[in-house]
């Protein structure tokens, strides 16, 4: 492996890493003072900023786009479920919980892959590693939101931890779903694409949902028709947007194509010691028991995962937000 692809790999690892701290930054309650900008607008100003470097870089590399009416199909899919729902979802689960537990429950999407591929992909069945893995994943699940259910019911903080879980559903079941549907298309041109569907989705949605939020009574948190004003809020958009959604999305895709997407996918293992560490840094997140035995039963089960079994790896690819 070369210098340049590990450079690529620790990047790509600190990016995707730090983006939780960011969102936190936009969005959460930091010191006392609430998020500057609703959930649901900062993924589509986020999307935005994507979107307009992967079309530049498109333009470079002289790029077309597909005509294929199925290929089309799959990426409205890919758009909806691998980008603009978990982004909001996440997003939205910053409000409730810190960035570092964030980043840990984001860190899961291996562990849901082993599932969904079993009954999708015929060449991706579970074996035992992977059996043993989701146990120790599971366990560390149960560990992390074992605090915000008690006696007296459950807490609020719980349906944070939820939302980011429903997340990582959502990128397990997008990572399927593009093996299965979309192998072969040039990295440049599915970044864009799922980018720039998930942004129109965003953009079409926001007014509606600004319109009827208070009426279904939906949190103010995620759909608030709030515009950022603070220059810290536009830096974590714009990191976002041009380093966290198109720097980070052709790393990943050069990755894939030097090392393979089973070692490509091993940037799953950075996003919890990443996320956990610059939370305390910076937002000052205190760490407890419940975290980091939480934590490192999830990392144990991904890396359990990637045992091998007669000499082959058994790893379920990963995405990020």
């Amino acid at each position: 492996m070369k210098l340049k692809e590990w450079g690529a790999f620790a990047l790509l690892g600190l990016i995707w890493g730090s983006s939780f701290l960011w969102i936190k930054v936009a969005v959460g309650d930091v010191d006392g003072q609430p998020g500057d900008v609703g959930a649901f607008t900062l993924v589509t100003f986020r999307l935005l900023f994507g979107v307009v470097g992967l079309l530049a870089v498109m333009f470079l590399q002289k790029q077309s786009f597909p005509r294929d009416r199925r290929v089309i199909l799959a990426y409205l899919f890919m758009g909806a479920v691998n980008t603009a729902i978990p982004f909001t979802l996440i997003s939205w689960g910053e409000t409730q919980i810190d960035s570092g537990l964030a980043s840990i429950l984001n860190g899961t999407v291996p562990l849901f892959t082993i599932v969904i591929a079993h009954f999708w992909l015929h060449d991706e069945k579970i074996t035992l590693p992977r059996i043993a893995g989701l146990i120790v994943g599971f366990m560390g699940v149960v560990v992390l939101v074992s605090s915000d259910i008690g006696p007296p019911g459950v807490r609020g903080n719980i349906w944070g931890q939820l939302a980011v879980i429903g997340a990582s559903m959502c990128y397990a079941t997008a990572i399927t779903f593009s093996r299965k549907y979309l192998r072969g298309q040039p990295p440049v041109v599915q970044s864009t694409m799922v980018l720039l569907i998930a942004d129109g989705l965003m953009w079409l949605t926001l007014p509606a949902v600004w319109r009827f939020a208070p009426a279904l009574d939906i949190p103010a948190q995620l759909l608030a028709p709030r515009f950022p004003t603070l220059p810290i809020t536009w830096l974590a958009v714009a990191w976002l947007g041009l380093l966290g959604s198109c720097v980070a999305y052709l790393l990943f895709f050069y990755l894939i194509n030097a090392w393979g997407p089973t070692r490509a996918s091993l940037v799953t293992y950075a996003f919890p010691v990443i996320g956990l560490i610059l939370g305390i840094i910076f937002l000052r997140e205190e760490p407890n028991w419940r975290l980091v035995a939480g934590s490192l039963l999830v990392v144990g089960g991904i890396a359990v995962v990637n045992l091998k079994l007669k000499g082959k790896p058994v790893v379920a690819a990963s995405a990020a937000d």
